[in-house]
Order: structure tokens, then C-alpha cells, then sequence
């Protein structure tokens, strides 16, 4: 049981209160003094300074801590799970890169592989894939290595899926390519997120990308057809239509700070979701690491190819969170809908993610009175604790 700390339930603020958690479930919480059965249960004491938030919900990151999804096997997405609670990420979509068939094979074989035999409390979960690439424009490739980039092929995403055990949740695709809006109308007939990204698509094209079921925008502004007076682009669709739920990396370095801030003026905390994009140097040192079998620099907290493109970044969870409030001046509850409710919307896991909730999974963020992660329960179970090794 924790107790005494603010609580950012669903719906609702609790001043004071307490949260049992049993069997990886939140089964009750509210106000302390309508606490219950406490000497049931382990009770652990929290400052009133503190803050109990729903778990954050990371739907675009390829690695951390020196691992990285593509390196394809259980240790790396291993490595991913232990240290993402740190930041408070308590569960995630492992994101694949722009490669051969056969290393992207390999990929989602291992983590289909993993999702199987290897989820446990305690550590961040993998709900999916999200498939980044190689469906992409090779104009807007960005850090996709190009040479790999192909057209949309539904014949391929349909081998690809079942060898990743229906894993596959998301793809990001540049629908103006050939086969994009028949593999964006396959996506939505069969529950899978349609996410426009590294796209050249002038605004009519993503309207029609829309009215086959694209929904979402990967990495808003970053590798996509911007924002011109005479051509709204995809960041102009974006800022237009409520039916596309728009990725940012709050950052500061992928997008200005001001922008964060217009793209929430435009489209509010219901439209937003907050992502890493992350690669394996996050947690690590300055010095040069891969990305697709492309070196990338690491310094002074930007991640660079060799010709100056971003790739990727290594931002941490809970810093795009207190990014997006200093940026924005949005409040707490706001980033919660952004960082946790949106993505479990669209991943359409809402019945046991994206809040605190009577029968939902206990995945418990506890931040400290600067908005710092103090504390990330997984599944009910302790996965991290600042200033001592969670055990």
C-alpha cells in the first residue's frame, strides 16, 4: 500500500490518500481517511510533497542504455525493460529502424519471442512493435538509412505481422507512396495504428490518408512535408484534424521550444502524444554509438549522423514531461493525458493502462515536489526508487 501522497486518478485529484495494489492491480484507492485493511498489507509512507501518477506510456523508442531493439535479442530488450522505470516509463512499444528484411525479421521475431516468454513485474512492458520504416519517403528519410527504404507492400506487413505474432501496433508509413493508402486501409481494418511519418504527403494527400484510417503523426515536424501558407503539408493536416493524434519529442533540440508550445495551443492535450525517439545512448557517455549501422555522435545532448541529421535523441520520459509544462505552461494533469491516456487510447489498452483505476495494472509513477521520478511501480512491483537499487 502506498500512502499519503497526492493522487492523479482518473477523473479526479486526491489530496491525501493511499493506493493497495495486489496481484499487479491497483484494487482500491482514495482519500486516507477512508483507507481500509492497512494492516493487510505493506505500507509504504510517501511525502504529502508527492505525487502518484499513471505509469508513462513510451510509443516511439528504439533503445537505451546501450541496447538497442534492432540489436535483436532478449538481453538488449532486457537491458530496455530494467532501465526505462528510471525515467518513468512502465511500458513501451519497441521501435524498430529502416533495415533489410532479414534484420528487420530478426527483430520482430525476438521481440514477439520475448513478449511471450519474458514479461514480468517489475520491469517496463512491451506492448508492441511499432514499425518504423522501411515504408517511408526516401526525401524525408532522416536517420532511416535510404538504401533500405522500399514502397508500402501489404504482402510484406502480412508475413512480417505473423512472424512477430500479431506483435505489430504501429507502423509509420508515408502514405503518397505506392501501396501506402491500400497497407493504411489494411492497418485500420485490423486494429493497428496507421501513423503518417518521414513523409513528403502535401495535405490533400494526408486528408486521404485520414479517410482510410491514418490516425496519428509521427514525430510531429520532424521529417515531414511542413507547414507553408501555400501548402499546409502534414503539419498543417495535423494541426487540422482532430482525428490525427500527433508524436513530439519535447526535447528542446527536435523541435523549439516555441513550436512545442504552437503545436499545443493547436491541438491541446486530447491530441498530443509525448515520445522519446530514443537511441542506445540514452544513460550512456558522449562518444559515438550505432543507429542502423550508421554511426551517430553524442554530444551535448544531441544525437548526429555524420552529415549533421538528428537520429533519434536521448531524451529521458520524465525530462519530456517537465519539458512540456516549462514550454507550455500546461498543468500536470494536461502531461498526464499526453504522456499516459492518449497512448493507452490509441493503443486501445485503456481497459488496464493510462490511469489510476479500481482494476487497472498497478504501473505507478511518484514524482517528487519537483516533478523528478522518486519512485516506478511495475505491475504492482517496486522497479525503481531514487538514491537505492530497487530490488
Amino acid at each position: 500500500m502506498l500512502k499519503g501522497m497526492q493522487i492523479y486518478a482518473e477523473g479526479k485529484k486526491i489530496k491525501s490518500g493511499y493506493i493497495q495494489l495486489k496481484d499487479k492491480k491497483i484494487i482500491s484507492y482514495g482519500p486516507i481517511e477512508e483507507c481500509r485493511n492497512e494492516k493487510e498489507y505493506q505500507v509504504i509512507e510517501i511525502p504529502s510533497t508527492f505525487k502518484a501518477v499513471p505509469g508513462f506510456i513510451d510509443m516511439h523508442i528504439h533503445g537505451v542504455n546501450g541496447a538497442d531493439v534492432m540489436d535483436a535479442t532478449t538481453e538488449a530488450l532486457q537491458t530496455m525493460a530494467s532501465a526505462l522505470p528510471k525515467e518513468g516509463t512502465t511500458s513501451f512499444l519497441a521501435t524498430t529502424i529502416t533495415q533489410s528484411s532479414e534484420a528487420i525479421e530478426k527483430a520482430i521475431l525476438n521481440i514477439g519471442s520475448y513478449m511471450d516468454k519474458n514479461q514480468e513485474p517489475g520491469a517496463a512492458e512491451i506492448l508492441g512493435i511499432h514499425l518504423e520504416g522501411p515504408f517511408v519517403n526516401k526525401e524525408k528519410a532522416g536517420a532511416q538509412p535510404v538504401h533500405f527504404i522500399v514502397d508500402p507492400n501489404l504482402e510484406t506487413f502480412k508475413r512480417w505481422n505473423k512472424l512477430s505474432n500479431d506483435s505489430i501496433k504501429e507502423v509509420t508509413l508515408a502514405p503518397e507512396q505506392p501501396g501506402g493508402l491500400e497497407l493504411v486501409r489494411h492497418l485500420k481494418e485490423n486494429g493497428i495504428i496507421a501513423s503518417i511519418g518521414h513523409s513528403d504527403a502535401t495535405y490533400e494527400q494526408v486528408v486521404d490518408a485520414i479517410k482510410e484510417g491514418a490516425s496519428q503523426v509521427t514525430h510531429l515536424f520532424n521529417q515531414m512535408r511542413g507547414l507553408h501558407h501555400r501548402e499546409p503539408g502534414v503539419v498543417g493536416a495535423a494541426f487540422l484534424h482532430d482525428e490525427l493524434k500527433a508524436e513530439i519529442i519535447a526535447d528542446g533540440i527536435h523541435i523549439h521550444p516555441e513550436m512545442v508550445k504552437l503545436a499545443y495551443n493547436q491541438k491541446q492535450k486530447a491530441g498530443l502524444i509525448l515520445i522519446t525517439d530514443a537511441m542506445r545512448a540514452k544513460c550512456l557517455k558522449n562518444g559515438i554509438y550505432d543507429l542502423g549501422g550508421q554511426p551517430v555522435t553524442v554530444e551535448n545532448g544531441k544525437a548526429l549522423l555524420k552529415d549533421g541529421t538528428l537520429a533519434g535523441s536521448i531524451l529521458k520520459f520524465g525530462h519530456a514531461l517537465k519539458n512540456m509544462i516549462h514550454f507550455t505552461g500546461c498543468s500536470l494533469e494536461d502531461v498526464i493525458e499526453m504522456a499516459s491516456v492518449n497512448p493507452a487510447k490509441q493503443l486501445n489498452i485503456t481497459d488496464r493502462k493510462g490511469s489510476i483505476a479500481k482494476g487497472k495494472d498497478a504501473d505507478l509513477v511518484i514524482l517528487d515536489e519537483h516533478l523528478e521520478v522518486a519512485m516506478t511501480f511495475c505491475r504492482g512491483k517496486l522497479s525503481y526508487q531514487k538514491g537505492e537499487k530497487a530490488e
